[in-house]
């Protein structure tokens, strides 16, 4: 599919989602080198608001299916598969007591990642043209 057929008017999206596409356009990716510099620029919401998804934070697995992210989300739900069955063999081996407290840190730790792959992985889709398995491109660790 080429990149030009799948761009649509950005008068269709949100005004959120046009500040979104707006600053990546400008700053690329947030693993670039003028991404961070840019957004440390920027007010407090707003950072949030183009770092993190909140709706992805809360409702990922869904969200990421209705923005049309099946891919990324078939990725991250595997990801959250395979690191339950790992902490549960090592809870029935070890009898392990803090089992619900890292329950807790992997649940909320897929959620971040949710919330932070989101938006640029919405923008990759939607202006780019580009729907890849990876939920981590771009993205700066």
């Amino acid at each position: 599919m080429n990149t030009t057929d799948h761009v649509q008017s950005r008068s269709t999206y949100s005004e959120k989602w046009q500040q979104r596409f707006a600053f990546f356009d400008e700053h690329g990716a947030p693993n670039s080198p003028t991404y961070k510099p840019a957004l440390l620029k920027l007010p407090f919401k707003q950072k949030i608001r183009i770092n993190a998804n909140i709706i992805a934070f809360f409702f990922g697995p869904i969200y990421l299916f209705v923005l049309g992210l099946w891919k990324k989300n078939l990725t991250l739900i595997g990801i959250l598969i395979a690191l339950t069955i790992v902490t549960e063999i090592f809870y029935s081996a070890t009898n392990f007591a803090y089992a619900k407290q890292v329950n807790f840190g992997v649940g909320f730790g897929m959620n971040i990642l949710y919330a932070i792959s989101t938006n640029y992985a919405y923008y990759l889709k939607e202006i780019k043209g580009e729907q890849g398995w990876s939920p981590f491109k771009g993205m700066r660790w």
